[in-house]
């Protein structure tokens, strides 16, 4: 009897192990009802094209293939951190959106959680939102990650735009979004910036699939700017 018992409990111990880690590695739409001062939190914010009610569409006018919104959110989780990944709804205004996102990080900090425990991520439309809300975050400053996006962040017509804490420019060499080297000439209140260029030929599509050319730095930067050990 003590035996099955004992065996019972190893089993349901497991299980719970099992549970955990997959809640952690859980991607949410939008911050979590619960969590605690320890928590660490990466957003990921997708380009223009996934706008909608479809995950997964296709860029036929370049090229550039399927955009895999579903994969990138799996590959960017981890059982370190909550990813919030919100699909956004079509033609989402994203000055609105992004004002929004900064007041939902605002709260995160108001309760405790660290700024440097916060990483924002956004690629091409998604880069524009996450260095506006970087722009509206500036006198906390979050972990800021703009992969192919600096074009209107550095436009005459958003000259007031800046990024703030410490930043991370991935772009690719055969797309048209290049460096972001006028942001961070801007940008006269970064504590880091630091600037990757990765060549696919893939030109903007390089980054509508998990790749590891702009997956890895990536990651390796969260981990080392949250501390993840």
């Amino acid at each position: 009897m003590k035996a099955s018992r004992f065996i019972k409990m190893i089993v349901w111990l497991f299980s719970l192990l099992l549970t955990n880690t997959s809640m952690a590695n859980q991607v949410l739409n939008n911050i979590p009802e619960n969590y605690n001062k320890a928590s660490k939190f990466v957003f990921y914010s997708h380009g223009f094209i996934v706008e909608g009610d479809n995950p997964m569409p296709i860029e036929t006018k370049h090229g550039w293939g399927v955009y895999d919104f579903p994969g990138i959110k799996q590959a960017l989780s981890d059982a370190r951190y909550t990813l919030v990944a919100t699909h956004r709804k079509k033609n989402t205004d994203p000055f609105v959106y992004a004002k929004q996102l900064s007041e939902d990080i605002r709260s995160l900090v108001k309760n405790g959680v660290k700024p440097t425990h916060i990483t924002l991520v956004g690629f091409s439309r998604g880069a524009f939102i996450t260095g506006l809300t970087s722009h509206y975050l500036q006198d906390i400053g979050v972990n800021t990650i703009l992969l192919a996006g600096c074009g209107r962040l550095i436009s005459s017509k958003h000259s007031d735009i800046q990024v703030y804490g410490d930043v991370l420019s991935v772009y690719e060499k055969s797309d048209a979004a290049k460096s972001c080297a006028k942001l961070k000439a801007k940008s006269t209140a970064l504590t880091s910036f630091e600037e990757i260029e990765i060549n696919t030929g893939l030109s903007h599509g390089a980054f509508y699939t998990p790749s590891d050319e702009w997956l890895v730095p990536v990651k390796n930067w969260i981990a080392a700017k949250m501390n993840l050990g």
